[in-house]
């Protein structure tokens, strides 16, 4: 199998369908908030294959990434099986959509996105500064993390999943507020950017990492 192994520390339930594993770091490995992996595992006969983006704010003996778990997938639901001391293998990290800790940021999250979002509003945090987190889900995923983050004076706002006209605004209110980050799938990033541009903004000055 390709990709360096790493054994699985621990794997936990952070929302309804969504857990987070803790993996091993490789030797080398550096990544930083807001790029992704590439996760290879053999739940059955066949290695499968998945981009997963990392959901902890920094790299230390461990890193985290959130699964979302679909009951009639061929990769996650084994992964949210695990129980720790497994082995899967990765690759990365990759990705250009980064935050390094310089500026205030304003993360926009749909779904699975509320991954990195979060851990972008933590690293913002832990360098001193400002963060907002704008999440799109019917059932929110880390909230005691989101929770946290609020405790120490972040906004966080929670949209329902079919709310466009709550999303828009939110977006617009705080789209100037930090540099702008958006991560979820095709029709959310879409819809973030037709805001950002109908609001006035610039939707290329915006870091958008679209799920597919």
């Amino acid at each position: 199998m390709e990709g360096t192994p790493v054994t699985v520390e621990s794997v936990r339930e952070v929302g309804p369908d969504t857990v987070a594993l803790d993996l091993e770091t490789p030797e080398g490995f550096d990544a930083l908030p807001g790029q992704f992996v590439l996760l290879r595992a053999k739940p059955a006969d066949d290695v499968i294959s998945r981009h997963y983006t990392l959901s902890s704010p920094s790299v230390g003996e461990t890193f985290e990434l959130t699964v979302g778990v679909d009951p009639d997938g061929d990769l996650s639901p084994w992964l949210a099986d695990l129980e720790g001391g497994e082995t899967v293998h990765v690759e990365g990290p990759f990705g250009r959509v980064t935050y390094e800790g310089e500026t205030d940021v304003v993360a926009v999250a749909g779904g699975p996105g509320i991954g990195p979002s979060v851990a972008i509003a933590e690293a913002a945090h832990e360098a001193g500064h400002d963060a907002v987190v704008i999440y799109r889900a019917d059932e929110p995923a880390h909230t005691d993390r989101l929770e946290a983050l609020e405790d120490a004076g972040a906004t966080v706002r929670f949209v329902d999943g079919d709310a466009d006209a709550e999303l828009a605004d939110a977006i617009a209110t705080h789209r100037g507020a930090g540099q702008l980050y958006a991560f979820g799938f095709d029709g959310f990033v879409t819809f973030v950017a037709e805001t950002i541009e109908n609001t006035g903004g610039d939707p290329d000055e915006a870091l958008i990492e679209n799920f597919g």
